[in-house]
């Protein structure tokens, strides 16, 4: 583990705007154009946001953020984040309920919002007690002209901040249990993107990214929005998933940050392009849907098949995956186009990992302070000798190469005494075309494999009993498998797994 000198968001704001200037860091739709916005612009407008901040709170206090990816939402948060308050981001479908809910725990003071939030805010606003302001994403060029540079309230900017206190409280989905609150310090949010990288051909000065995963999430935040200010290159905002091929055409990205099932979508289409038009090469096909510059897929969130993996590396794209946890700060492996397919690339240099009992631990400077307001929960996930459980089961490689095989919460205690990794299992029905989705699970001493069918390619294929033909298939699995890992029982479901937020399956409690 190293140690290295971590600037503010406030700081890499203003490194931005001297080394980039006014090239393009930022681009968007609008009304069907496209945007541009320049380091120097994005600067400008986050101080004035913090200016009007400082002018309406006398005191630190924590202040949700909510909305879907924008530019206004990153001018936004930024200008919290350099206002000397807290960013507490939520994400824009969140309900009144929950908010009003969440909002009382994690203090919440002042509220800004995306206009198609303002409906509930209006609402929140009255049954929060807590809640003093709100402020629309809307209000942006009112708030740019009033808190400009030139303005009576210029010198609100300009204050001593202490990259130790709290910058940031994230709401863990989680799976089971209650939402906690991961508290980080500035040093721990920017300091997350000041490792070694491994592929130094990635982040470069003018290298264009497409950002397609929503910023209220960690790893986007600091990945797609915190890193590229960093090394400057050139973020194209998506927006809508639906709009991701059309992008794709339209900005011509080199890298770009996924999850699975957008690449395995994407791929789908390659595929068809090559069956229509036989005459095209794979990378042909490739570029004709990512565009002639793509080079790099940084995965995360799920886990990537390894055959996924082959597949692009013969499309001549990288595809490749990382690992990290919102309580060390974000990353705890990056992508090496060196490692092997089944890892979650390299541990980074500002982390150490080691393994107790089979679960991966982390120490690392970039780590939280702890859950808001939950010091019961913050103890328990801390060893005595204060280290980070991740609670993932896997193992490190002497070169740093990070391996995941499930979670410890998961497993699966069958009377033997032995344990069993669902995850291990669920991961051999990846490369089967009839499985849509699968959860693995133990039942009175018995290991179930629970599936909901792709439908779709069943009828394709002319499959009219779907459940023999997965029973023979997990026979076939159950001949190679370990004894502990026999399946007894495949049950078909009719409708998909219910999913947190980010769209895992939530597991049963498993009953052995």
């Amino acid at each position: 583990m190293i140690k290295t000198e971590t600037p503010s968001v406030r700081e890499l704001l203003d490194q931005g705007a001297e080394k980039y200037g006014n090239s393009t860091f930022i681009k968007y739709i609008e009304n069907g154009e496209v945007k541009e916005k320049s380091f120097v612009q994005i600067r400008n407008d986050s101080r004035c946001v913090c200016r009007m901040i400082r002018h309406t709170a006398d005191k630190k206090i924590n202040i949700a953020v909510i909305g879907k990816t924008s530019y206004e939402y990153l001018v936004f948060a930024s200008g919290v984040l350099i206002s000397g308050n807290v960013s507490v981001p939520f994400p824009p479908e969140i309900s009144v309920k929950e908010a009003a809910e969440l909002f009382e725990r994690a203090d919440i003071e002042m509220l800004l919002y995306e206009e198609a939030f303002a409906d509930k805010a209006k609402e929140l606003s009255e049954i929060c007690p807590m809640l003093k302001n709100i402020c629309s994403f809307g209000s942006a060029d009112e708030i740019y002209e009033r808190y400009s540079e030139t303005s009576e309230f210029s010198d609100l900017s300009d204050f001593e901040e202490d990259k130790e206190q709290s910058a940031i409280i994230i709401y863990t989905s989680g799976t089971t249990g209650v939402k906690k609150g991961v508290v980080l310090s500035m040093n721990a949010l920017v300091g997350n993107i000041m490792y070694r990288e491994y592929c130094t051909d990635i982040f470069n000065e003018g290298v264009v990214a497409l950002s397609v995963l929503p910023m209220y999430h960690t790893l986007c935040f600091s990945g797609d929005y915190l890193k590229n200010l960093k090394d400057g290159l050139q973020v194209c905002l998506n927006g809508e998933f639906k709009d991701i091929a059309e992008n794709l055409k339209r900005f011509q990205p080199k890298v770009i940050r996924i999850v699975p099932m957008i690449a395995q979508s994407l791929l789908g289409k390659i595929k068809i392009l090559l069956r229509r038009n036989p005459d095209l090469t794979p990378r042909q096909a490739a570029e004709a849907v990512y565009g002639e510059n793509i080079k790099w897929l940084i995965s995360g969130g799920a886990y990537l098949n390894p055959e996924l993996v082959e597949e692009y590396d013969k499309l001549g794209i990288f595809l490749r995956q990382g690992y990290g946890m919102t309580e060390a700060g974000c990353r705890i492996s990056v992508p090496d186009d060196s490692a092997a397919y089944e890892s979650v690339g390299r541990v980074i240099d500002l982390c150490d990992v080691r393994t107790e009992n089979g679960e991966i631990q982390v120490k690392t400077p970039t780590v939280m302070t702890g859950y808001y307001k939950m010091p019961e929960e913050t103890k328990e996930i801390f060893t005595d000798d204060g280290w980070l459980k991740t609670g993932d089961i896997g193992y490190v490689t002497e070169d740093r190469q990070l391996f995941i095989t499930g979670r410890v919460k998961n497993l699966i205690i069958l009377s033997s005494g032995e344990n069993v990794s669902p995850e291990a299992i669920e991961r051999k029905f990846s490369s089967m075309e009839l499985v849509e989705e699968v959860l693995v699970y133990g039942e009175s001493n018995r290991i179930i494999a629970e599936i909901y069918p792709d439908y779709e390619y069943a009828a394709a294929k002319g499959i009219e009993d779907i459940e023999a033909e997965l029973e023979k298939a997990v026979d076939a699995m159950n001949e190679t498998a370990k004894a502990s890992h026999l399946i007894s029982e495949v049950r078909v479901r009719n409708i998909p797994f219910e999913k947190t937020g980010p769209g895992k399956i939530k597991r049963y409690e498993t009953k052995i």
